[in-house]
């Protein structure tokens, strides 16, 4: 069997390639090799006979069907996306285009390949389309988001990932293409793109800069550790029932800044300043991002339940895991220096924050 992985050279994409490949999967890996998609999350896979990569744009018709029909995959991951918030609030459209136009086009080329296979292999045929809670919108102090949760995107990024949903969900019905979908809450682990919050803490925070947190930081994530995940998304795409959604979340809802100082506390321990001072006094309250979102958690149950998932990892142990990795991987996050902020709005440049 082979399967197609796109955005297999970003964050989560790497990790589930590794891990199919590691199973014994062959896998063809599509990825544009955007700011964050690196192939260096790939080097321990690189050589395997089983992998194979090319560079394509979802976007490009063409190039996506000749890579279905050169292949001939069993199964699809859609992983490829534009997913920074920050960066769908100071650039909308590469968002649309990327995230809307580049499923659309995936979708019309994986029908088109299936309806020219035989019986048997379109019932063996599935396409996983990977995508987020914050398609759900927000939460208030209490609930959780549920497989049934009404969408309501409050982002350009949320926008146009519910959007891929609701097209992945069409494509079902109208087309009979045996498509699933699933939510996942925030993921963190190795090799994530240093945009993202907690290596923007490790970065700001091991570059003596100010660790900057939006708002008062009382903003709540449920986070999950992307090993997880892939297991999760592997498990989806063997046994999910097609046209199922299923919502894979890790039950570790923590505010942003008692995670930012769970990541502090780890740097004091694992790597000290050498002035004996903890890395929490670098934390610094900013101007809040527009249309941040108050809270996300996810339910679980589905998955859990049905397909005997569970996370081997909670936040105390995934995080550790995840800052002892970026301090043996210095090199991952690159110069030592204050991130760019994104997200304030279009142009902005001053100071990541989280």
């Amino acid at each position: 069997m082979t399967v197609l992985v796109t955005g297999g050279a970003g964050f989560i994409g790497s990790a589930l390639v590794r891990h199919l490949v590691s199973a014994g999967q062959k896998v063809v890996n599509i990825d544009k090799l955007t700011y964050a998609g690196d192939l260096r999350t790939l080097e321990s896979v690189a050589k395997d006979p089983s992998y194979m990569f090319a560079k394509v744009d979802v976007c490009d018709a063409d190039a996506v069907a000749a890579v279905f029909k050169e292949h001939q995959p069993t199964r699809v991951f859609h992983l490829a996306a534009e997913t920074h918030v920050d960066r769908s609030i100071d650039g909308p459209l590469a968002f649309a285009q990327t995230n809307v136009m580049g499923t659309v086009t995936l979708l019309q080329a994986a029908t088109t390949f299936w309806e020219g296979l035989g019986s048997d292999e379109q019932k063996a045929f599935r396409f996983l389309n990977v995508s987020t809670d914050e398609v759900y919108g927000e939460l208030g102090e209490t609930g959780l988001f549920r497989e049934t949760t009404p969408y309501a995107p409050n982002s350009p990024y949320s926008a146009s990932k519910a959007s891929a949903d609701h097209f992945t969900q069409a494509w079902n019905r109208t087309y009979g293409l045996p498509t699933l979908i699933t939510n996942c809450s925030n993921n963190y682990g190795p090799f994530q793109n240093k945009e993202k919050l907690i290596p923007t803490v490790v970065l700001s925070a091991l570059s003596g800069s100010d660790i900057p947190i939006y708002g008062a930081g009382e903003n709540v994530r449920d986070w999950l550790y992307v090993d997880d995940h892939v297991r999760g998304l592997e498990l989806v795409a063997q046994s999910g029932a097609v046209g199922e959604t299923f919502n894979i979340g890790g039950s570790n809802e923590l505010t942003n800044i008692k995670l930012v100082r769970k990541i502090c506390d780890l740097l004091d321990r694992l790597s000290p300043r050498g002035d004996g001072k903890s890395y929490a006094e670098q934390i610094r309250f900013v101007t809040d991002r527009p249309g941040h979102d108050a809270r996300y958690a996810i339910d679980a149950e589905k998955i859990k339940t049905g397909l005997k998932w569970a996370p081997l990892d909670d936040l105390a142990t995934g995080l550790e895991k995840t800052i002892a990795w970026y301090l043996s991987n210095l090199w991952w996050l690159g110069e030592l220096r204050a991130p760019e902020r994104l997200g304030a709005g279009v142009g902005s440049n001053a100071g990541q924050s989280v």
